[in-house]
């Protein structure tokens, strides 16, 4: 059997009871990294010393047949750093194999940043989708793929780059989009800072540390279609109404993007 365990994100006291007992009675250990899965049972003052193997995404997909044929026979206990194992964490192609192979696969719940962070961000949490790091190049395009997405969005960022996805994401997705940003989330430095992509793209640019979760409000619903909106804005204008304070309050009525019903009116001005 394979059995995937959750651990401490950074706090060791969010290590569950069965963490501890697996660790305990664990044979093997698969490990993203094994160094930290020692520094890991030091800490939790498990005194078992099991067979550990490296697993991470250089090498897993060479070692998955080997790891599941091991579990025919053994209970294996897969670990990442941090967090759930397949969760933007090696594991998934193991699971996949395990699964083809009529393994059996358990879990281990336990503490998770995308959901604290969601949890943690005031933004609604009914519907949400985790969408796993920003890519490093063409994020203008990828925040503009996501302009319509009404739920609520997860994404994990390195702090040295989070002012430049803030500012990309402000321009592809509003200034006034909602955002939170989540850091060294169990960590004695915890921190989450709430506000509009604008004003945390102004923030951040100060310098950031930590591990990030970069927490942003879905779209409005769109109600109209966008040239009907369109024509609100040239009515309002019309009426008198400055072009940019219409954009806006045609985009809080409809859900279409404030930049784009503005440069729309800017067209036939």
């Amino acid at each position: 059997m394979i059995i995937l365990a959750a651990t401490p994100i950074g706090n060791l006291g969010d290590a569950s009871r069965r963490l501890v007992d697996a660790l305990e009675a664990a044979e093997i250990v698969v490990a993203e990294d094994t160094r930290v899965a020692i520094q890991l049972m030091r800490g939790l003052q498990v005194k078992n010393q099991p067979k550990l193997v490296a697993l991470h995404e250089h090498n897993e997909e060479a070692l998955v047949a080997s790891i599941v044929e091991a579990a025919k026979t053994s209970d294996l206990l897969v670990v990442t750093d941090a967090g759930m194992p397949t969760i933007s964490d090696p594991g998934y192609r193991l699971v996949v194999a395990a699964t083809n192979a009529d393994v059996p696969v358990t879990v281990l719940p336990g503490p998770s940043a995308v959901l604290t962070a969601l949890a943690l961000s005031g933004l609604p949490t009914d519907r949400f989708v985790f969408d796993g790091f920003v890519p490093r190049k063409s994020r203008r395009k990828f925040f503009a793929g996501l302009a319509r997405e009404e739920r609520t969005m997860v994404f994990l960022e390195s702090p040295n780059r989070l002012a430049e996805t803030l500012s990309d994401l402000s321009a592809e997705l509003g200034e006034d989009r909602k955002v939170a940003v989540a850091r060294e989330l169990t960590k004695l430095h915890e921190e989450v800072r709430r506000g509009t992509a604008s004003e945390l793209a102004d923030w951040a640019r100060d310098g950031v540390r930590g591990e990030i979760c970069l927490v942003v409000e879905g779209a409005k619903p769109v109600k109209v279609d966008f040239d009907s909106a369109a024509r609100q804005v040239r009515a309002l204008v019309a009426s008198g109404k400055a072009l940019k304070e219409a954009a806006a309050e045609v985009s809080e009525v409809t859900g279409h993007s404030k930049r784009e019903l503005y440069e729309s009116g800017l067209q036939r001005q």
